[in-house]
């Protein structure tokens, strides 16, 4: 009895721990090791588009994460008023660090 008490204790601690790793928010697949992953947000009917614009948000471990990955901030940074369509990119390593991504196409 002890030995399972003592065994489920381990696994719920070793879960618990496991909870914090870097984490983002959308993503169609995740590798454990290694995510590099690009994907669409949305489109509009807006026919075409010459202007980029980027923003990002980093996270250490799950425990720090920081920046601004808003449409509008990318759209800001990439002077546009008339949105073509959105994408994104996350990047993920060991889960220790993780980088989201969003890319804004447009007029």
């Amino acid at each position: 009895m002890k030995k399972i008490v003592m065994y489920l204790s381990v696994i719920l601690l070793s879960s618990s721990l496991m909870v914090g790793c870097a984490a983002y928010a959308v993503s169609p697949v995740l590798g454990g090791l290694y995510t590099d992953v690009k994907a669409p947000i949305t489109a509009t009917s807006n026919t075409s588009y010459s202007k980029m614009g980027s923003a990002s948000a980093s996270s250490i471990l799950g425990l720090i994460a920081v920046g601004d990955a808003s449409i509008n901030t990318a759209a800001k940074n990439g002077g546009i008023t008339r949105i073509h369509h959105v994408d994104y990119k996350s990047t993920s390593i060991l889960g220790i660090y993780a980088t989201y991504t969003v890319y804004v196409y447009g007029e």
